[in-house]
């Protein structure tokens, strides 16, 4: 048995965790860009604990999920400012551009230079700058993996930037800054990172190790989704969905992912669709998909009994399987209101391109079983409406 395990250099966990990030920041420089999210005046809080130390603070919103050219607006900044060190503070966008920005800061030539499928995946010539992660929402569990989701428009499709240097420095997870969080973007995100878990448990690279993280994790958020869902400011269902999303980047880095992002990632280059919504409406199609299809090709695969262990911790019945699994999975997308996929604008006639494109990606290399075009055609046909 041979794996390997990488995370943050360090990693800190609880409610009011935010007030340590001072102390931290001090020993890696005195000029910082702070990247936030859409909603700039959350990190307040965070500026004022800088300021305490007389730091030359940058900002960088990002109002969106991230591009190509918002990355070269921030590289420009940070380039500028000559900036020290990198805090991402906000949800998966805000983290994976500030990653992004602190691998290139201190790299040479164009992004497409290091982007995979559409540039030329080459690795990082110099360390990244210094990086502290702050998530604000509880689903992407970027502030533990080491790569950056980015939206190439002329491509029509998200890629990865990805290196094993792009680990944060640290990862600051504080729960109390995911309160307040709206329903929707608590069911997104919530989702997104149950998926995470389920698809790392059953991934064909998955270890003891990462099985046992993502356990963990599935353990949490199952319980927890709809409270934090319903009310906004219960505040152990917070910690529980915090933990869940922290657990699900240990585990996605570790053992990689499957065909629900490997469909995900390309779809959110064709449709403005949330994320971790998308990955709510293809998962119980995509495990139906992969159970069948290992029952038919490969019976006596582990994943069909990490399938059935998955069942077991989401509905509590010890006799359940992939059929109530899949039935568990739709009532809990009904009850977040998750919308089909034809809300974001995805119609039949884009199957065929989206099938193709969905081939492609690196998470279909670590689904449990390898799927044709007709089982993703279907796949996504019922994802739809």
């Amino acid at each position: 048995m041979h794996f390997e395990f990488s995370t943050a250099d360090r990693i800190l966990f609880g409610p009011g965790s935010l007030g340590q990030i001072d102390r931290l920041a001090t020993d890696l420089g005195y000029r910082v860009l702070v990247v936030t999210g859409r909603f700039s005046k959350r990190a307040e809080p965070l500026i004022k604990l800088l300021a305490k130390h007389n730091m030359a603070i940058s900002s960088f919103s990002v109002a969106e999920e991230p591009t190509v050219t918002v990355l070269e607006q921030g590289l420009s900044l940070a380039r500028e400012e000559d900036a020290d060190f990198i805090i991402g503070f906000g949800g998966g966008s805000a983290l994976d551009t500030a990653k992004a920005i602190a691998a290139l800061a201190p790299n040479p030539g164009a992004v497409l230079d290091y982007l995979e499928v559409v540039g030329k995946g080459r690795p990082l010539q110099h360390e990244p700058l210094p990086l502290i992660a702050v998530p604000t929402t509880a689903g992407t569990g970027a502030e533990v993996t080491c790569n950056a989701v980015l939206k190439s428009i002329d491509h029509g499709v998200k890629v990865s930037l990805r290196s094993p240097l792009m680990f944060p420095r640290f990862a600051i997870v504080d729960p109390e800054l995911t309160l307040s969080l709206p329903p929707s973007v608590t069911a997104a995100t919530g989702m997104d990172a149950l998926t995470q878990l389920i698809e790392a448990y059953v991934s064909k690279r998955s270890s003891p190790l990462t099985e046992s993280v993502a356990r963990e994790g599935i353990l949490r958020s199952a319980p927890s989704l709809r409270p934090a869902y319903l009310c906004a400011e219960d505040l152990n269902a917070r910690v529980d969905l915090s933990l869940a999303s922290l657990f699900s980047g240990l585990a996605l880095a570790n053992s990689g992912l499957g065909a629900v992002h490997g469909i995900a990632a390309p779809l959110g280059g064709m449709c403005p669709a949330p994320h971790g919504a998308v990955c709510a409406k293809l998962l119980p199609h995509v495990i139906a998909a992969n159970v069948n299809a290992l029952q038919e090709k490969n019976p006596e695969s582990p994943a069909l009994v990490k399938f059935e262990d998955v069942a077991r911790w989401l509905t509590g019945s010890p006799s359940a399987g992939a059929v109530e699994l899949v039935q568990w999975l739709h009532e809990l997308s009904r009850d977040l209101n998750i919308p089909p996929l034809s809300a974001y604008g995805l119609e039949r006639g884009h199957i065929p391109d989206l099938v193709a494109r969905s081939l492609k990606a690196s998470s279909m290399n670590t689904n449990p079983v390898p799927l044709t075009e007709t089982e993703l055609y279907h796949v996504i046909e019922k994802s739809i409406g």
